[in-house]
């Protein structure tokens, strides 16, 4: 099942992991990654038959009854994938950076809402049609899986009018954190640093230890150099201030000698006359 999934990847170039089918547990788990790759796109994941069966979704799944979203059929990843969140280098299939939008657990139903077993929904999915009832964090209630006539590839994603719906306009985008945005859909990461969903961003410890020691040699030049150099300024700029201060007062004793003088000097001259 996930023959057509390893022959897309090299992983000695990706962190996806290379997986294999696994047994299903009690309860079946779903999954919405937002991929941002050379286009941006939602993938839409439910646990099945011990693998995941995917869907690419151009604008993400809507609690909206009145969206339509196109789903595009791909091929079945390992359940591991589940909680896969980081970048995938360029390069490599589906480069670009992936995070966990939505997850939780799903049951399929039949026509009438009724749990169906894991062999039951294999079937409708192989007709065309899967509902299931999802509890998530953003996504709630009833949806189906509907495959379009003579495509085997396009299906639509719709949201069944339930107590979950909402009947305004739903965005995927909309529902992003702006700090999400920065710290995890960021590209050019370097050294192609992964991220787990909800959790920091892997570092190497010698990384750290370079930037600590980097710190440590840039301060202590500045202290030694800073300090001497500001106190020599302030001393000379200080005494230049004195020194102008006392400068007026000199001056204005030199200016009256001269008046004074000239006074006798026209009075003299009045007499010879």
């Amino acid at each position: 099942m996930l023959k057509e999934y390893k022959k897309k990847r090299d992983f000695r170039n990706t962190p996806e992991p290379s997986g294999k089918k696994q047994t299903s547990g009690a309860h079946l788990r779903f999954v919405v990654q937002r991929h941002d790759a050379t286009r941006l796109h939602y993938d839409f994941r439910l646990e099945l038959d011990g693998v995941l069966k995917s869907w690419a979704v151009p604008r993400g799944p809507s609690m909206n009854p009145a969206d339509k979203r196109l789903a595009v059929h791909v091929e079945d990843h390992p359940v591991d994938y589940i909680d896969f969140a980081g970048v995938i280098p360029q390069g490599n299939y589906g480069a670009g950076v992936v995070q966990v939008w939505d997850h939780g657990n799903y049951i399929p139903v039949n026509a009438d809402i009724e749990p169906i077993s894991e062999r039951e929904a294999l079937k409708w999915l192989k007709n065309g049609e899967l509902k299931f009832v999802i509890k998530g964090k953003k996504l709630s209630g009833e949806f189906v899986l509907v495959r379009l006539k003579r495509d085997e590839k396009n299906w639509l994603l719709i949201k069944h009018n339930d107590e979950y719906a909402v009947h305004t306009k739903y965005e995927a985008e909309d529902l992003i954190k702006g700090k999400s945005k920065k710290e995890v859909f960021a590209k050019g990461a370097k050294n192609e640093r992964i991220w787990e969903s909800d959790r920091p961003a892997k570092t190497g410890k010698k990384t750290g230890t370079k930037r600590s020691a980097t710190k440590k040699k840039v301060a202590a030049p500045r202290k030694a150099v800073a300090k001497p150099a500001s106190s020599i300024v302030k001393k000379k700029a200080a005494t230049g201030v004195k020194k102008i201060s006392r400068s007026p007062a000199a001056t204005r004793s030199k200016t009256v000698t001269p008046k004074t003088a000239r006074k006798p000097a026209r009075k003299s001259a009045r007499k010879t006359a």
